[in-house]
């Protein structure tokens, strides 16, 4: 069970922490995970004034759904879900909790430090934690629009929130460029590793060398490093996605899947 360390920051990151998540409290986790298992608020909750679990409807979700979202669904303490980066956050502690897993120490810098940046935005933004409270009932929908398993339309669910999400952070990444110019560089280089494979991302969906679900994750990945995507993913880097979100998101796949089908 990993337990939990506070974090220093660095002078940046404690000034981008004080501009966007003021309130946040940030630690280290003593082990990898997945899923924060319920055994561990303990632990987190000796670093916090206090928890306040989430719990969302059963009927919410398709009755194959993965037993990970099925347990965040419920009401047990849950904080992360599989798929989920080196850093995350939490609003279910008082004051919200930023958590680097342990892997973070091998994350190379400035790159690490952007990862917390990243946090602290999310923590700004009036985002869900996940995208299950972000599609909401909308999530039969989109199992429903998806004709693939349940853990592919996980992935699916998962990058479309991931690529809303960076519709609304990159602005705030897009203004680092003077008062923050490490952490700007970072969010550039990493956008600079993800863009090579964007141009025939289609192309390897359509002769089969790449999923529709791990090219779905891959172009909403790139959403916040606002480059360039190719069709249909292009339609997701819009103002009408960023302004109607799960919606968007569910009528963008049955309309990209009745396509494919043609």
């Amino acid at each position: 069970m990993p337990t939990f360390e506070p974090h220093d920051l660095s002078d940046d990151l404690e000034a981008v922490r004080a501009a966007y998540a003021p309130d946040c409290t940030v630690v280290t986790a003593g082990r990898d995970f997945e899923t924060l298992p319920p055994a561990a608020a303990e632990d987190l909750g000796l670093l916090a004034e206090s928890l306040d679990p989430t719990s969302y409807p059963a009927e919410w979700l398709p009755d194959d759904a993965p037993d990970p979202l099925r347990r965040f669904a419920g009401g047990d303490f849950t904080v992360g879900m599989p798929g989920d980066g080196t850093v995350v956050w939490t609003r279910q502690t008082v004051p919200p909790t930023v958590i680097a897993k342990k892997r973070a120490e091998g994350t190379p810098e400035p790159f690490r430090s952007f990862l917390f940046a990243e946090a602290f935005v999310e923590l700004s933004l009036d985002v869900p934690e996940q995208f299950l409270p972000f599609f909401g009932e909308r999530y039969r929908e989109l199992d429903a629009a998806v004709p693939r398993g349940p853990g592919e339309v996980y992935q699916v669910a998962a990058a479309l929130y991931d690529a809303w999400v960076g519709l609304h952070s990159r602005e705030a990444f897009r203004g680092w460029e003077s008062d923050h110019p490490t952490l700007f560089e970072a969010w550039r280089e990493a956008g600079d590793t993800v863009a090579g494979r964007l141009d025939d991302l289609s192309g390897e969906v359509a002769r089969g060398e790449t999923s529709f679900a791990a090219a779905t994750e891959y172009a909403c990945s790139a959403v916040k490093h606002d480059l360039d995507l190719p069709a249909p993913f292009a339609a997701l880097d819009t103002e009408a996605y960023r302004d109607h979100g799960a919606e968007y998101a569910v009528r963008w796949a049955e309309t990209t899947f009745e396509k494919i089908t043609e």
